[in-house]
């Protein structure tokens, strides 16, 4: 009986892993929409799991799951206003992602700057960088953070890792549309 039990769970969260996430901003909107793995390290913990990320000019949408799929967070920008929905299904807002994901998951998520660096260039404002020999980021720093691009795929930067004091998130990008 504990062996079926445990079988049909696994079968479960094999299903939930595979579901297509329901995304709220629109298609047409969108500038990109990426997807890969996410891994964290703050200070002596670390998790790691998977992100879905659409971006437009108005507004964001970012998920966060278990490597199984289960929602960890679910991040909204529209406009000024930012909701973060956690796996209780209970809703958070604050003015900016950065101050809401630090509160409620205990570390932060540049969601800022991030659009920009996740296309290999700076975000508005002051920054540092360095570049290869075929003039691709190499590494930035901007807002306190430190980017290493790790690699590239044609243009696209599909390895990365961000740095902040007691933070290190890593990102690899498995798909770009």
């Amino acid at each position: 009986m504990h062996l079926r039990r445990v079988l049909r769970l696994a079968a479960i969260l094999g299903l939930a892993g595979c579901a297509e996430l329901p995304f709220v901003l629109p298609a047409s909107e969108v500038e990109f929409e990426l997807s890969g793995r996410i891994a964290l390290r703050y200070r002596d913990e670390a998790s790691s799991g998977n992100i879905a990320w659409r971006h437009g000019l108005s507004g964001d949408e970012m998920w966060i799951t278990t490597p199984l799929g289960q929602t960890v967070a679910r991040i909204v920008r529209e406009g000024d206003a930012v909701t973060l929905t956690d796996a209780e299904a209970r809703e958070y807002r604050a003015a900016d992602a950065e101050t809401l994901t630090e509160q409620v998951l205990g570390f932060r998520i540049p969601l800022g700057g991030l659009a920009d660096w996740v296309r290999a260039r700076a975000a508005p404002g002051p920054s540092e960088s360095r570049l290869d020999g075929a003039s691709r980021l190499t590494e930035l720093s901007q807002s306190g953070w430190r980017i290493e691009y790790l690699e590239y795929r044609g243009e696209r930067p599909y390895r990365m890792r961000l740095l902040y004091p007691g933070i290190e998130l890593r990102l690899a990008i498995a798909e770009w549309k």
